[in-house]
């Protein structure tokens, strides 16, 4: 009995995805479509042992003998409820398997380059005329059209490309990237968007489509309110740090033990937030009693804002704003992270069991009443279902 047999069935029971997808945009994707109780067929490749970010450690889980297996922390962040299927496209054996199993998918998606695989006929053009119903992705850097088209994507280059480093890092510094892939993972959300629509829409119809997404696209649609303010008033925006353009105070300040962050969304909050910094004046001063008014004297309330707060724990600040109803809270490291109640009660780490042993995962943060996310799998070893996929008569059955 499959993992899979105890669990109630997912919103997406009885959806099959091919992945020809491998690092992290696509991988995310699909991760979210498996959570959601498609099966998903995982395709790698024999000649290089599999998905890249298989070997982008350390830290890798060990097989019993103590070894690094091919499980990467990096790799099971983005591969659990999917087979791993080992296939060589660039063969004809190969792309005769790939046509197979796409003739018995609803959904394809891949990362190549544009045009990429259309020297196997694995593209969607070629995929289209013998299956019109079948919905395909193609994720790329910069798309399927414009002038860098066939430029290669990576998050980085996506997040100088498409403005967000910018407007990130200190004021002073240089321009920084978010700390983890951001742009390959939203990215790789908005393609599980677009092809959950496009299923919609052959649901009405019986048509596939094709779904072009590009990680630039992707991270300049969440450039959000500083994209749309640039838009409105052709002014650049600049770094602030921690700093909001739009709200003042929001930031992150030091205290006498470490940091806070206080984000003060309204007047009424302000008010409350400098009388418990005995700075009551300070709400009735023309240049701060509006949200406004502190934008434009964001230097000068900052420098009578900080020596104060630096006088206080972040904890006290933390519990008299929670007092007065002000937006406050800790810049909290993994290890606080993961160690707190509310992680807990939202079961946001899954615990599952990998072919060489435990491993803990970051849990999906859907909670769906009436089809929960599921975790029927852990991320595959390499080529693990290769056998079991190719000379099954329905490829994908589900497990027994």
């Amino acid at each position: 009995m499959d993992a899979s047999d105890l669990l109630p069935p997912g919103a997406l029971d009885g959806v099959k995805v091919l992945d020809l997808s491998r690092i992290l945009a696509g991988p995310t994707c699909t991760q979210l479509l498996g959570d959601l109780g498609a099966t998903v067929l995982k395709i790698e490749n024999p000649v290089t042992g599999g998905d890249d970010t298989r070997q982008w450690g350390p830290p890798y889980v060990q097989n019993p003998d103590g070894s690094d297996s091919d499980l990467s922390a990096y790799f099971m962040a983005a591969n659990r409820n999917k087979r791993s299927v080992a296939i060589d496209i660039s063969t004809p054996e190969g792309q005769v398997q790939i046509r197979r199993l796409a003739a018995e998918a609803d959904i394809v998606i891949e990362n190549f380059k544009p045009g990429g695989l259309a020297k196997y006929g694995l593209d969607h053009d070629s995929l289209r005329a013998e299956l019109p119903g079948l919905v395909y992705c193609s994720i790329s850097g910069f798309g399927q059209t414009g002038p860098n088209r066939d430029r290669p994507g990576y998050d980085l280059m996506a997040q100088g490309f498409g403005g967000i480093m910018s407007l990130t890092g200190d004021p002073q510094g240089a321009p920084m990237k978010v700390g983890v892939g951001i742009a390959d993972v939203m990215c790789g959300m908005y393609a599980c968007i677009g092809i959950l629509a496009a299923l919609r829409h052959r649901e009405r119809t019986g048509e596939g489509q094709h779904v072009d997404i590009a990680l630039v696209d992707a991270q300049i649609a969440w450039l959000i309110n500083e994209g749309v303010n640039y838009l409105s008033t052709g002014t650049l925006p600049q770094r602030r740090g921690n700093g909001h353009p739009n709200i003042v105070p929001y930031d992150v300040y030091e205290t006498s033990d470490g940091h806070v962050i206080l984000a003060v969304g309204n007047d009424s909050q302000f008010r409350r937030f400098v009388d418990f910094l005995g700075l009551a004046a300070l709400a009735d001063d023309p240049r701060f009693a509006s949200n406004p008014a502190r934008l434009e004297h964001r230097v000068a309330l900052n420098d009578i804002l900080v020596p104060q707060l630096k006088r206080h724990t972040t904890q006290a600040i933390i519990q008299a704003m929670a007092e007065r109803k002000v937006p406050a809270g800790p810049v909290q490291t993994l290890d606080q992270v993961f160690a707190s109640e509310q992680v807990e009660a939202r079961q946001m780490v899954v615990d599952m069991q990998a072919e060489p042993g435990p491993v803990r995962l970051l849990g999906n943060p859907l909670k769906l009443s009436r089809t929960p996310v599921r975790y029927a799998k852990a991320p595959p070893r390499f080529g693990a279902d290769t056998d079991k996929v190719l000379n099954a008569t329905d490829p994908f059955a589900p497990d027994s």
